[in-house]
Order: C-alpha cells, then sequence, then structure tokens
C-alpha cells in the first residue's frame, strides 16, 4: 500500500504497534501508518475482528501482522512485543490506544468495574511502555539517526473530572500523568525517544459498546440505575460526534512529526481544563460541571432520584 505522500513520510519504511487496532483510532492508524508507507502490527482483544480489519488492509497491499492481544496481562503484551521484534524490528511508533468504558457513580462501581477498567485503560498503557520503551532506547543507542514515538491514548476525561463517569476519569487522569512522567523521565536518558498523549472528546467509535470485550470474570450483570444512565448518556454522546476518528488520527501524525505532546481532538473543550484549573488555584470546591448546561444536570438529578426513590 503506497501513495504518493507515503516516501515523504519520515517514518516510510518503518513499522508501526497499534493496540485496540480491530476499531476506532486503531484501525484508522493502521489505515494512515500504511499510506504513509510504514509495516503495520495490529493487536487487538477482538480476534475475528482483527483477523478482518488486517485481511482487509491486506488486500490493499499492506505489510501487516496481526497479534491477538489482551493489553491487561502484562505476559500478552511482552509476546506482542516480541513477535513484533520476530516479523519486522523494534517499532518507530508504538500507539498504546486499547480502551473501554464505564460509569455511574463511583461508591456503585463494583471490584470487577474498577479491575476490568483500570486493567485495559490505565495497566495496558503500563504494559505497553514497559515492553516497547526498552527496545526503542536500545535501538536509539545503536543508531544515532534512529527516532521512536509512544503515543498513549488518555480523553478529555483525563483532563476534567465528569460526574456519573469517576472510575473511567480515574483511569484516563492516571494516563495523563503517566505520559507526562514518561516524557520527563525519556528527556532523562535520550533525545530520540519521545511520546505524546492524545486526548480525545466525543468522537464516533466502538468505545461505547466496550462490554462486548468485558471478560466472563469480570461480568458486571446487575447495573444500577447511575450506570445504566451513564451508559445511555456516552452512547449518545459518542453517537453524535461531529469529529472522526480518521481526523483525530491524522492529527496524531502530524502531531509525532512536530513533536507536540498534548493532542486534542476538540480544542474548544479546553475551556474546561481552565476552569478545573482556575479551582484548583483558587482553590475552592471543583465548579458545577452543568454551570453552562443545568437543563443537562437537572434530567440526570431527576433520572438518579427514579433509582434512589424507585420511582
Amino acid at each position: 500500500m503506497t501513495t504518493a505522500n507515503s516516501t515523504s513520510h519520515p517514518y516510510a519504511g518503518g513499522i508501526a504497534v497499534l493496540t485496540g487496532a480491530a476499531s476506532g483510532f486503531g484501525l484508522e492508524a493502521a489505515r494512515l501508518a500504511l499510506r504513509h508507507g510504514m509495516r503495520v502490527v495490529m493487536a487487538d482483544v477482538q480476534e475475528a475482528p482483527l483477523h478482518a480489519a488486517a485481511a482487509e488492509l491486506k488486500a490493499q497491499g499492506g505489510d501487516v501482522l496481526a497479534v491477538v492481544t489482551d493489553v491487561a496481562n502484562s505476559e500478552s503484551v511482552d509476546a506482542l512485543a516480541q513477535a513484533t521484534l520476530r516479523a519486522y524490528g523494534v517499532p518507530q511508533i508504538v500507539f498504546n490506544n486499547a480502551g473501554v468504558a464505564s460509569g455511574g457513580l463511583v461508591w456503585e462501581n463494583s471490584l470487577a468495574d474498577w479491575q476490568w477498567v483500570l486493567g485495559v485503560n490505565l495497566m495496558g498503557v503500563v504494559h505497553g511502555i514497559r515492553s516497547f520503551t526498552p527496545l526503542m532506547l536500545e535501538a536509539a543507542r545503536k543508531d544515532s539517526a534512529w527516532h521512536g514515538h509512544l503515543v498513549n491514548t488518555a480523553s478529555m476525561a483525563g483532563l476534567v473530572s465528569m460526574p456519573n463517569s469517576g472510575i473511567y476519569n480515574v483511569s484516563k487522569h492516571a494516563v495523563v500523568t503517566l505520559t507526562e512522567t514518561l516524557h520527563q523521565d525519556l528527556a532523562l536518558v535520550t533525545d530520540q525517544v519521545h511520546c505524546a498523549v492524545l486526548c480525545p472528546f466525543f468522537v464516533p467509535t466502538g468505545i461505547s459498546q466496550s462490554d462486548r470485550n468485558r471478560p466472563s470474570h469480570l461480568t458486571n450483570n446487575t447495573l444500577t440505575q447511575s450506570q445504566i444512565i451513564s451508559r445511555a448518556m456516552g452512547q449518545k454522546a459518542v453517537a453524535r460526534g461531529k469529529v472522526s476518528a480518521a481526523e483525530v488520527v491524522a492529527q496524531v501524525f502530524d502531531a509525532l512529526q512536530d513533536k507536540r505532546f498534548y493532542i486534542y481532538s476538540h480544542p474548544q473543550a479546553l475551556q474546561s481544563v481552565r476552569t478545573r484549573m482556575n479551582d484548583i488555584l483558587a482553590p475552592h470546591a471543583p465548579t458545577d460541571a452543568f454551570i453552562d448546561r443545568p437543563d443537562i444536570g437537572a434530567q440526570l438529578r431527576a433520572e438518579l432520584a427514579k433509582g434512589v426513590h424507585g420511582d
């Protein structure tokens, strides 16, 4: 798969590893990496969709390796790294992208909810960093012209703290600070390996149907009213997203060339981040999340009251 602009891209001929590659940002990143002339390793926990996506790209001439991977399992991510080395070598881009969504009032989330979301969203990134960064540092030591990037998918939920989605917020805030620290740590030892954090807002992807990939031993068969509301609101917001996954991924590749650290799909959403920073510096309690949309806040409170009073 070669295009007119593939030879001009600095990573043409290089290797990209993408988790969550069967759909959403991961799949679009695989497509774009191939258009830029890269070899691509696609990883996902969904075996059939992963192989179908890889077959589609191979049919278009892409040099693709599909590796079924559970990012919540360190041994699975280690195996992904070794499969990449055997097939192609050390990757120039590692996109720790796999993620799941779950919400509800924080005290109503079960232990299984926490283990599932943090296992994928946070530990999946941790495992990606631990498995691939040493390989990239070694490649940089051997070749002064070699450069690599780690990109970690967080969310605008990693920069603000919206109600009724605490478990997701916690996982994504952790990814932001993890990546910020990774940036600082890398700067201590190299100027050839860089990192960035992607903070998308509502973008139409498959994340609102995350439960399809939930392990059976972490299943939550009894949803509370707050969890039902969170799921419905999340699905509605994601479906209405105006910015596509392909557009976001194009921004990611542009950011890599410019060595930009924070990558936003919706810069206009940063006003909420400014409000949070002002609250921290004031300091005072967090501003009402619905101060600009009191109708939504009133609706959420009314829906939650139904669960409390059994109406």
